[in-house]
């Protein structure tokens, strides 16, 4: 069953390459106490998460700040050096959080998965998009169409604030 709006995320533990190497950080760190805007993509370095969905997350960040949120970030089953390396290419990394559900955790935890296997893919996140406040889903937008990213763009969450 997917989440819901006003139904509490699961906890669950995301991964990132910090300056000191691998970081577990569990789910209460990222989203306990604050608000954050989410997203969600399928890959890091597919065409349409790179080239529209983190663009449009880059370009609003600093009006998601000023409506309050605390931090953009951005998740995806891919290994947490790759999510560093794609922070990195897309010039966001100063701007937006880049998280590892490297394993689908979280995906599988909030029914939020998606199977990519016929394109040789695997487990998979949906795209989309999520307001979170103190760990409570308040919006959230997900994609129905494969490579398109309006729905869960950073416009309609931005709408939702």
């Amino acid at each position: 069953m997917t989440i819901a709006i006003g139904e509490r995320l699961p906890e669950t533990t995301f991964m990132r390459m910090g300056d000191d190497g691998l970081e577990k950080v569990p789910g209460s760190k990222i989203f306990g106490g604050r608000k954050v805007a989410l997203f969600a993509v399928p890959g890091a370095f597919t065409p349409t998460c790179h080239n529209k969905h983190v663009p449009g997350f880059l370009e609003k960040a600093d009006a998601f700040r000023a409506k309050g949120v605390d931090e953009i970030v951005c998740i995806a089953v891919n290994d947490p050096h790759v999510m560093r390396a794609w922070a990195k290419a897309t010039g966001a990394a100063d701007r937006i959080s880049f998280y590892s559900d490297g394993n689908g955790e979280f995906a599988k935890a909030t029914g939020l998965e998606l199977d990519a296997s016929g394109g040789g893919m695997g487990l998979r996140l949906k795209r989309f998009s999520m307001l979170v406040d103190d760990g409570v889903v308040k919006a959230l937008n997900i994609e129905e169409a494969p490579g398109v990213a309006e729905k869960s763009g950073a416009a309609n969450l931005l709408a939702a604030l």
